[in-house]
């Protein structure tokens, strides 16, 4: 966030405000206020291109992790707010609340000033209400940090803006990113989107990210490796909550995680020594990153023959708190993340787009990915999308005119 702040001139405002706390779960259901409400189909009024919607039913997730910068876009709260996002924390809330999401390039935002939860894969992201305004932050906030060892000293900015011709884009849509967990209406989306392109020349052809399968497992392994080490930080003494009461340093630590760690996180950290144990090594953590080498290379290979990959972001529309809640922290990762995780082992910048309503009143997100660096190829093509797709405009109302 600090870096924000250097590369804003006195003429431009940022408003920063922090609606939750670190969260480490997907739906933002674990939250120290209680879980995050999506504002479509929650019981806060709101309209629809005008019309009102009088009979909100069981509430949905906002999505997560970042479901708290989502909502506060959503519902106008802010202009524009950040999310980190490691797995897709940024992308799947956005999808949900009807919002765009956009990951940058891994290295093109400085990371200084971020809670680091997973070094190698963390992403400061943008939600905002339009790609227009997501490409603003993102010009805002792009660049080297001399504070943020990760920021590559390139300028990624182009001179003007990129000229869409979308005859001139080749297409693609990968066969893997279709789980058996994908619902009907995302799947619909999907074809829908993949026929614009067609319709309007693009050259629209299946792919295949032959490695997709085991991008699951290979994220799990090292993000919670990585998590074990960032969390050991929190040990009441330099950071984080500090008990009153401690015979011994030992005591200390342990009172300090027990009470103020919550059992995600407990589960995370000892996954992640587990797979970090000299007999463990090789069988998991090595093994973990050459399955990232290969994914890498997925990608590598597919951009030489298309600009840009479309895919679902989430698998369906936001669940309710009650069916999401009957899932372990595990299938939620694999139902939220699928899409979504394996540009973060790869580094690719990706966007989620809303693009259309479900039968139950709810916005579904399409996935754009684009080769490293090409960011604002991304935001422009995106752009273009978001200007033929027409997603419906939801405005908030005063309670007091629902009769």
């Amino acid at each position: 966030m600090l870096q924000l702040s250097r590369n804003c001139s006195t003429k431009e405002l940022l408003l920063l405000e922090s609606v939750t706390w670190m969260n480490l779960q997907w739906g933002t259901v674990d939250s120290i206020h209680g879980p995050t409400k999506n504002i479509w189909r929650s019981n806060i009024a709101y309209s629809v291109n005008n019309q009102e919607v009088k009979l909100p039913v069981d509430w949905r997730i906002a999505g997560g992790s970042s479901g708290g910068s989502a909502v506060a876009v959503a519902t106008g709260t802010c202009f524009a707010a950040l999310g980190s996002d490691t797995g897709g924390s940024a992308r799947n809330p956005a999808a949900h609340c009807g919002i765009v999401g956009f990951k940058p390039t891994y290295s093109t935002v400085s990371r200084h000033g971020l809670v680091p939860l997973v070094n190698s894969m963390d992403v400061p992201s943008i939600l905002a209400r339009t790609v227009s305004d997501a490409t603003t932050v993102y010009g805002v906030i792009c660049g080297r940090d001399p504070f943020d060892s990760t920021t590559v000293d390139i300028d990624i900015t182009p001179e003007k803006p990129y000229p869409i011709d979308p005859s001139q884009i080749r297409i693609g849509i990968p066969m893997e990113y279709h789980p058996s967990g994908l619902s009907e209406e995302v799947l619909a989306a999907w074809e829908m989107v993949a026929s614009i392109f067609e319709k309007a020349g693009s050259s629209v052809k299946k792919i295949s990210l032959p490695h997709t399968k085991y991008s699951i497992s290979c994220y799990s392994v090292l993000n919670q490796a990585e998590v074990a080490s960032n969390m050991a930080r929190y040990d009441g003494l330099k950071y984080g909550y500090r008990p009153n009461e401690g015979t011994s340093v030992e005591s200390l630590y342990a009172e300090a995680r027990a009470t103020a760690l919550g059992q995600v996180v407990k589960a995370r950290i000892l996954a992640g020594n587990y797979f970090l144990l000299q007999r463990n090594y090789k069988k998991y953590f090595e093994k973990a990153l050459k399955v990232r080498r290969l994914i890498v290379n997925d990608f590598l290979e597919v951009w030489k023959s298309v600009d840009i990959l479309i895919t679902p972001t989430t698998l369906t529309e936001a669940p309710s708190l009650s069916e999401f809640c009957k899932l372990d922290n595990r299938q939620q990762c694999s139902s939220e993340d699928y899409c979504t995780q394996p540009c973060n082992l790869a580094g690719c910048p990706a966007i989620s787009v809303p693009v259309r309503l479900s039968a139950n009143g709810l916005p579904i997100g399409i996935q754009l990915i684009a080769p490293n660096y090409k960011d604002f190829f991304l935001l422009a093509v995106s752009n273009w999308l978001e200007k033929n797709v027409s997603f419906p405009k939801l405005d908030l109302i005063d309670t007091e005119t629902i009769k």
